[in-house]
């Protein structure tokens, strides 16, 4: 009987560190797959590009594209804007009415 080989999501936010963790991973064998979630950030024109915008789920394809594994991306925008964002805000404005 053969032994599985362990199936590993790497979480790839594009930049060093988990570009490495998956590389690690790779090379001992694993099975995995990289995975970038979206939250909606966007950049106001002239900003430093931020961890999780655009260009780190660039970043993040690119490096898995190198490592030959598959790359994922899971958009949360709308979630995080219907169950966190809105009603913080809702619950804000009410606080500071009352």
């Amino acid at each position: 009987m053969q032994a599985e080989t362990k199936k590993v999501l790497v979480a790839m936010s594009g930049g060093v560190d988990s570009s490495v963790a998956a590389l690690l991973l790779k090379e001992q064998g694993y099975d995995l797959a990289g995975v970038t979630m979206c939250l909606g950030v966007q950049e106001a024109e002239g900003e430093k590009p931020r961890c999780c915008g655009p260009d780190a789920v660039d970043d993040a394809r690119w490096v898995c594209d190198r490592l030959e594994i598959p790359h994922y991306v899971f958009d949360y925008a709308g979630d995080l804007e219907e169950k966190v964002i809105g009603p913080f805000i809702a619950e804000y404005w009410i606080a500071t009415v009352a």
